[in-house]
């Protein structure tokens, strides 16, 4: 090994830190040493491999010490061949080990990235809206990829470096000290020559990548968010390219202003350390050349002691930042652990029931509810915030009392904000109450949502939002993301339902069409009617409509509705509409204000009661009237 490549090994190690290290935790390293359970035979033979590598490094640099003091001597050529043979047997053994110990590397390594991963994403998808709804999704992915990848580390890179740089740097000394103690210290002298630029000039190195790494980061959220069709719609509406474009450029020229400095600062590095490694070198050279003349030491000595150098300064500067290594290893799995310590605040009980079959009632008992505060459901560093918003807990929810019969519908009407969508997301239990309770009834048998399965509550409810999410995959998966075993004529009929065969028909890739993000490559009406048909396929036995025609045209609305007779058909439906016209047949609307039911009754009666529903009733069938007049003027 060069000791070109010893600096160079050594400016990695150095800089691969991160800032910031906590103190050494003991319950991090539990939890840890957890992790790796399932992998402590491999880790074993792993560690095992490297200290065989160890021994074979330390190897090579005696046997040329013994050629060249077999040639010196004039020895038979059959003793140089066999040293030589010797030599090759090493170096191939050396390769085999490395090319096994690599294996085992890879296999740790990738294995804790995967159970990590595995379990992070796990634990994320059980997390309420409400962490969601705070949680920037580029901080949540960075946790799954930077941060796992850091911890993976500590398994792959570090356990191995310090296990054989302690064993090469103990095995090196002894032979170095055992050939000539006068030549091993000459060399030592040096390391603090050695070490105190590669710390400091390490640490500056480590700093300017930080900073890339961060700019960088903006650049990619910059990116994310303009690329996707609402924000690349936005920037055009409000016509800020030419800005956009000047952030960007800002951003990425500081990028570049920073790689010159650190390549420059990289090579400065280099030099440094490889002109003081080959002043090192010309003093074993120099004092063991003086020793072999004199007499006192043997030529192949002075080759020995050579070679060994460079397996002497190598371990110790890798040694020397090894905890820096562990720190910043250990940071990672910290913050991995803190998405593990996010409790969950929706969970399956213990010994939760599933739903009966047969018709369902739904009914909310005096129900009371208020939003968590973001402490409850939240990372400060999720939300790139200093500290986390206190504020929550504020009662939003005051009593709500309803019951909808099997088959029957109940709508929602009020104004924005005055609890409706609330009331859905507690009846799908996106949310749990604070008090009271909601009921899902078959026969005589009721079930509190929060004592049911997760499996059958899924499979009970069915929900269409205002903005008709689809995935970026075909319309084939998202309509199995309701009912994983569809067949192509289960989907097909869903599809007629939905009143979408003919445009989906038209389609070169049929079902295998894919939507784009978000459902982009469809338009408003065809995505809302793809959700429909999604949940037709999963043929949920309650229903629940949020503001489902909101955002939709007249020409629109009608063929959502239509497409909505068929998925209100039999089942019990909970509907939030903003359009009072579509929920006159309703069995019964409740009028929601400021989180309580203030009017109750058929379309009929709350007319003739002239209360609040009178009032929104005749302000938009007034707008409705103007529309009509300005498209006839």
């Amino acid at each position: 090994m060069s000791m070109d490549r010893v600096a160079w090994g050594s400016l990695h190690t150095i800089t691969r830190a991160k800032s910031g290290s906590k103190p050494f935790s003991k319950e991090t390293l539990k939890r840890v040493l957890g992790f790796a359970k399932p992998h402590r035979g491999k880790l074993i033979a792993f560690v095992l491999l490297s200290v065989v590598l160890a021994f074979l490094a330390v190897a090579t640099p005696v046997l040329a010490g013994q050629v060249v003091n077999a040639i010196v001597a004039k020895s038979a050529a059959e003793e140089v061949v066999r040293l030589a043979l010797l030599i090759a047997a090493v170096a191939v053994a050396e390769a085999g080990v490395g090319l096994l110990s690599r294996w085992f590397s890879a296999t740790i390594g990738e294995g804790v990235i995967l159970d990590l991963r595995t379990k992070v994403f796990d634990h994320v998808q059980k997390m309420p809206i409400a962490f969601f709804t705070r949680t920037r999704t580029g901080a949540l992915v960075s946790r799954l990829n930077n941060d796992v990848i850091g911890a993976q580390s500590a398994f792959a890179g570090t356990l191995s470096g310090v296990v054989s740089n302690v064993v090469s740097l103990i095995l090196t000394l002894v032979v170095m000290l055992g050939t000539s103690w006068q030549v091993t210290l000459l060399a030592m002298i040096l390391l603090p020559v050695f070490l105190i630029p590669a710390r400091r000039m390490g640490s500056r190195l480590a700093d300017l990548r930080r900073e890339a790494a961060e700019h960088n980061a903006t650049m990619g959220t910059q990116m994310t968010e303009r690329f996707s069709a609402p924000g690349a719609t936005l920037v055009k509406l409000f016509g800020r390219p030419d800005e956009e474009s000047h952030e960007f450029a800002v951003r990425a020229g500081r990028v570049r202003d920073i790689g010159v400095r650190t390549a420059m600062l990289q090579f400065t590095f280099v030099t440094a350390l490889t002109l003081v490694s080959a002043l090192a070198l010309a003093l074993v050279y120099g004092l063991g050349g003086w020793f072999a003349i004199t007499g006192q030491l043997a030529a192949g000595d002075v080759v020995v002691l050579a070679l060994l150098l460079t397996r002497l300064y190598a371990p110790l500067t890798a040694l020397s930042n090894a905890r820096v290594e562990i720190m910043s290893a250990l940071v990672s799995f910290e913050r991995v652990f803190e998405i593990l310590d996010l409790k969950p605040l929706i969970q399956e009980k213990p010994d939760a029931v599933a739903i009966p079959a047969g018709p369902v009632s739904v009914e909310f008992d005096d129900v009371r509810f208020s939003y968590p505060a973001a402490d409850k459901v939240s990372l400060a560093s999720l939300e790139d915030v200093a500290t986390l918003d206190t504020r929550g807990g504020e009662e939003v929810l005051h009593g709500i009392s309803f019951r909808v019969e099997p088959g029957q519908t109940v709508a929602l009407v009020g104004s924005s904000g005055a609890g409706k969508s609330t009331i859905a997301q507690l009846l799908s239990r996106l949310y749990d109450v604070d008090s009271g309770a909601v009921r899902l009834g078959v026969g005589t048998h009721e079930t509190d949502v929060r004592d049911a399965t997760f499996e059958s509550l899924r499979a009970t409810l069915g929900m269409v939002t205002q903005d008709g999410h689809l995935f970026h995959e075909s319309i084939a998966s998202n309509l199995r993301l309701a009912r994983p075993d569809a067949t192509t004529e289960q989907m097909w009929e869903a599809i007629r339902q939905a009143r979408l065969e003919p445009m989906i028909r038209s389609l070169p890739d049929g079902l295998d069409t894919v939507v784009g993000e978000r459902g982009y490559r469809l338009s408003g009406g065809e995505r809302q009617r793809l959700t429909i048909a999604r949940l037709l396929i999963g043929q949920p036995r309650v229903v629940i409509l949020d503001e489902a025609t909101a955002a939709l045209d007249s020409t629109n609305e009608a063929a959502v509705q239509a497409a909505l007779g068929a998925a209100l058909e039999g089942r019990t439906a909970v509907v939030i509409a903003h359009r009072l016209s579509t929920i006159r047949a309703a069995d019964l609307i409740l009028v929601v204000e400021d989180g309580r039911i203030v009017e109750r009754g058929t379309h009929l009666d709350l007319l003739a009661a002239s209360g609040r529903y009178a009032e929104l009733y005749r302000t938009q069938f007034a707008e409705a009237a103007a529309a009509v007049e300005d498209a006839g003027a």
